[in-house]
């Protein structure tokens, strides 16, 4: 594993000696004219069947390494953001030089072909990617992506920080510029990261933390708590007067106590200080403060068109090696924002500290599959410029990364190891997770969605039985050691509990961030059984047409190579037995384990097909399929109907991740049964995902085990699927047999006074005189029962959390200033504000209130939606021991009585209830989950709370030769390109 990422960094080391000696060589050419591939633009032609310019021919051919995307593998093209001028000579500059990136982008896939997107984000804004790809526009019609707010690029072009945001809302920034303020903020949170801190003041005569909560002490930059701040910047309104001076003395006083706590980055400190102007340099406050070391670097934003008070604030950024830039508009916040991490990045520049960094698991869209959205992980690093005379000004030029699935983690991991509920996972610096079977970072069965929060969720939250998160700080501190606890797994989409001991196994993974854990449950993976068999009758068993490999396990890897990339495993395995691919990386292990299981299970297939020759075995074709799976991920299939008659059809497919074998788990029929009694059935009615679909199959499944004293290992699982209405029909005729000497029973599920039930072990209905009835919980219909049944110990409640689970919430919709902290309803908000100050002739007037009251009252508005929440609920198990239990209920006039009998050899037991007493006073038993509510108190201290995490290893805050002076200029009035096309916005507007 540690190999695969040290290759994975070198391919990026490359790129980076590659792009300085490309910028090393070239010279600044203002007058540069040169056509290059625009991602955007390529292929287009206008009217006249011509391709536009930078729109040249780039041919894109499907390429099945990139989920068959048609991409261009000899050729990088350049993506420039919708906000900027494609020919602007700063950008052709840049892409002319970081074309020779070409070859090394080729020559890195060719020494390494797993690999994925090879990158350059440069400084000036521009994305060169490799291999080229068309880009198109989303929904809006724009591309909003820019290199430079993606996390990879600021964590490999800044240190960590602390950073204080101070907001100015005294009167004068009432209106438009307020509104600009609050987009400026939601920019500045953009740029944090995990290893970031924060907290943000609003000022006027007081101050008021825009968290009161949060009052002196600052709070990690993660998903969640930037959005949580983002929503109380709506509370935020102008009036009063500013008083900056108390504001920058609670900002120092703030980063030095927080410094102290030794919770945050000990790294790089900033205030940025956002404000329509300051009346005085508060040099006074600087020098008690932060003078002579300044240790905290000062970056201002004057809001507004007005430069009267453009000095002050510059003078303050350049005396405390920050950086002053004016925001005239909504349209100029990001591009003046960013300035803000060329800064910081001196430092790292000067030292040529060429930091390797690797960000938390995301979600890449570009390579979805058919099972959903890509996880990644990126690997970067900064690339500086080592012209000697810039070498003081510390130029950052961009950053180099490549993306790295992290199922190519997995598949280090041999599964076949890990037994039957084992499994692998990898956590960040953070503790939060890299990837974990638990992990759920979509939601919504049909569309698939993301949450909002799936690259911070913690490993306490999925692992929620170490409650003294033993095992999560042992892995942040990088530790490797053994840990072990008793745990609950859900399965069948939460709806059943198996509980077990793990086992866990763990250490760090030498040159990244991660840690790697494995879990072991006990009385699973210790022992194999193991056997030889010859090459020859183990290929020819092997390539029988009922005989299929576990898709994502690699018994050879295919990877490596383009030509091997269309074999699948079996045809691998093939190709290196048969001295084929003698060279080809295979598990000789796994592939000598798997050619056993394949001729010890050779027999049941011809068992299976005498089956099907006998007619009077499955007359009616109630079992439609039988299938067998082995510890080596070996599949043995037989349908007894066509593929076209199957009721589920899905089943044992790639669409039904839950009952294959994949890279995190075994099937659930396999894991199921491997925790039923030795020669017992497991039993279930599989969960439709669509609640008004209900599921019309039984499947039933057992456990193959060697029988013996010492060591009795699963070696395989076997079971057959059947229709549920062949299967309730076997069961009614079964429960009116009687072994009385006349054949007639005296009690019968007939009879009108009783209702029977078969259920299974986690109390869910699979027979019921009610059809509809089935699949429900048996609480639900029978709540006194069921009830009952807990009280007396037949059945147990276990009590389960999901920290990631979307809750239904009704929220105030509104077009209030909130709304504008969405980009492309900022940019036309500033549209309509040009146009405003057209007509007013640059003169305030109340009509501007008037024209943005749109933006700043709040339309009242209810809608619901769906937001990360943690919740609380059931689940039931029945106890072993007890076989027979009989009970009588008292409901205040009436006695309902109930017995209820183990089923022999299965999990599944027989439930009778006279049905002459109702009682309604009890009520129904639901699995409902129940969200957790915090009051505002425990919402304060899970904010402030701060779980131990490990600081990045490097830091470079300060360097002695920064050149201090290059500290930003003043915006002037003259005409922005966005004036330049107002009489065509005036020409929209009027209509």
């Amino acid at each position: 594993m540690e190999e695969m990422f040290h290759k994975k960094s070198e391919a990026v080391r490359r790129l980076v000696e590659a792009a300085e000696d490309a910028h090393l060589k070239h010279e600044f050419d203002a007058d540069l004219q040169y056509e290059y591939f625009n991602a955007v633009l390529i292929n287009e032609r206008d009217e006249d069947g011509n391709f536009l310019e930078l729109g040249k021919e780039f041919i894109l051919e499907p390429n099945d390494h990139f989920n068959n995307l048609p991409v261009n593998v000899t050729l990088s093209d350049v993506q420039v953001p919708t906000n900027m001028y494609n020919k602007d000579p700063a950008i052709v500059n840049g892409v002319f030089w970081s074309e020779s990136l070409n070859k090394v982008f080729v020559d890195n896939f060719d020494r390494d072909p797993s690999l994925i997107w090879q990158y350059f984000g440069s400084a000036k804004g521009f994305f060169r990617q490799y291999p080229g790809i068309k880009w198109e526009p989303d929904e809006n019609g724009v591309i909003a992506f820019d290199c430079r707010n993606r996390k990879w690029y600021i964590q490999a072009a800044t240190s960590p920080k602390d950073v204080v945001i101070l907001v100015d809302v005294s009167g004068s920034m009432k209106g438009l510029r307020l509104t600009i303020a609050k987009q400026t903020v939601s920019s500045i949170l953009d740029t944090l990261g995990d290893d970031d801190f924060f907290n943000i003041i609003a000022y006027n005569e007081e101050l008021h933390y825009v968290e009161p909560c949060l009052n002196g002490t600052l709070v990690q930059a993660d998903r969640a708590n930037k959005e949580h701040f983002r929503e109380h910047l709506d509370k935020l309104f102008a009036k009063g007067i500013g008083m900056l001076d108390i504001a920058l003395i609670e900002a120092f006083n703030m980063l030095s106590d927080f410094n102290h706590t030794g919770q945050g980055s000990i790294c790089s400190q900033a205030i940025m200080l956002i404000t329509d102007g300051a009346v005085d340099t508060y040099d006074a406050i600087f020098e008690k403060y932060n003078w002579p070391d300044r240790k905290v670097r000062i970056f201002t934003y004057l809001i507004g068109r007005e430069a009267a008070f453009a000095d002050n604030l510059k003078w303050m950024a350049c005396a405390n090696k920050g950086f002053f830039t004016q925001i005239s508009t909504l349209a100029d916040v990001q591009e003046n924002v960013m300035e803000y991490l060329h800064v910081l990045s001196r430092p790292k520049v000067i030292d040529q500290e060429h930091d390797v960094v690797w960000t938390e698991a995301y979600v890449d869209s570009t390579l979805a599959d058919d099972q959903g959205l890509v996880l990644m992980t990126t690997v970067a690093m900064p690339v500086f410029s080592k012209q000697n005379e810039t070498r003081s000004k510390g130029i950052l030029l961009g950053v180099v990364g490549t993306d790295v699935p992290v199922k190519e983690l997995l598949k280090t991991i041999p599964k076949y190891k890990l037994g039957i509920h084992g499994y692998a996972f990898a956590i960040t610096n953070n503790g939060y997770i890299l990837t974990h079977p638990e992990l759920r970072p979509l939601y919504e069965e049909v569309k698939k969605r993301r949450k909002p929060n799936y690259s911070s969720v913690d490993l306490s939250e999925v692992e929620w039985e170490d409650r003294d998160d033993v095992l999560r700080n042992a892995m942040v501190n990088q530790k490797t050691g053994k840990f072990s606890m008793e745990v609950k797994k859900t399965v069948d989409k939460g709806k059943r509990v198996l509980v077990m001991t793990n086992d866990y196994y763990y250490t760090d993974i030498k040159g990244t961030p991660f840690s790697l854990g494995v879990a072991l449950s006990r009385g699973h993976g210790k022992y194999f059984f193991r056997g030889n068999v010859t090459i020859e009758e183990g290929l020819n068993d092997l390539e029988q047409p009922d005989v299929s490999l576990a898709d994502e396990w690699s018994y050879c890897n295919t990877d490596l190579h383009p030509e091997h990339r269309q074999m699948t495993q079996l045809k691998a395995i093939q190709n290196y037995l048969m001295g084929k691919e003698p060279l080809l990386p295979c598990d000789k292990e796994l592939i000598q384990e798997v050619l056993f299981d394949a001729v010890v299970s050779a027999p049941i297939e011809a068992y299976w097909t005498s089956l099907a020759l006998n007619k009077s075995e499955n007359s009616d074709k109630g079992v439609e399929v039988a299938f067998l799976g082995t510890r080596t991920g070996l599949s043995r299939v037989n349908l007894f109907v066509g593929p076209e008659q199957l009721t589920n059809q899905d089943f044992l497919t790639a669409g039904d991740k839950e009952n294959i074998f994949n890279a995190d788990h075994f099937p659930l029929w396999y894991r199921r049964a491997a925790e039923q009694i030795p020669g017992s059935f497991v039993y279930s009615i599989p969960f439709s995902t669509e609640t008004a679909n209900k599921s019309n199959v039984v499947t039933a499944s057992t456990a193959i085990q060697l029988l013996d004293d010492r060591k009795s290992p699963v070696v395989a699982a076997v079971g057959i699927q059947m229709k549920l209405e062949f299967f309730q029909r076997k069961f009614w005729t079964a429960s009116r047999q009687c072994t009385s000497l006349d054949g007639r029973c005296s009690i019968s599920c007939d009879d009108e006074n009783i209702n029977c039930y078969l259920i299974d072990n986690n109390g869910f209905i699979l027979v019921s005189e009610d059809y509809t009835q089935t699949g429900n919980f048996f609480g639900e219909v029978e709540g006194a029962v069921m009830n009952k049944l807990l009280i007396m110990g037949s059945f147990k409640r276990i009590t389960l959390y999901d920290y990631q689970a979307m809750c239904k919430t009704t929220k105030e919709s509104s077009d209030s200033a909130h709304s504008l902290l969405d980009p492309y309803k900022a940019f036309f908000a500033a549209i309509k504000w040009i146009v405003t100050e057209l007509v007013l002739f640059l003169v305030e007037f109340n009509l501007c209130n008037w024209w943005h009251s749109d933006l700043t009252t709040k339309a009242q508005r209810l809608k619901q939606t769906l937001e990360p929440c943690d919740t609380e609920y059931p689940a039931f198990v029945s106890e072993r021991t007890i076989k027979e239990t009989t009970g009588n209920i008292d409901c205040d006039d009436c006695f309902k009585s109930f017995v209820i009998q183990q089923i022999q050899n299965s999990n599944l037991f027989m439930v009778v209830v006279s049905n002459e007493c109702d009682c309604e006073s009890v009520l129904p038993i639901t699995m409902e989950p129940i969200e957790i509510r915090y009051n505002e108190s425990l919402k304060c201290e899970r904010l402030k709370s701060h779980k131990i995490r490990r600081r990045p290893e490097s830091c470079h805050g300060f360097h002695p030769e920064e050149n201090a002076r290059e500290c930003g200029g003043v915006l002037g009035l003259s005409a922005k390109p966005a004036l330049l096309v107002l009489p065509l916005l005036l020409a929209v507007f009027s209509r």
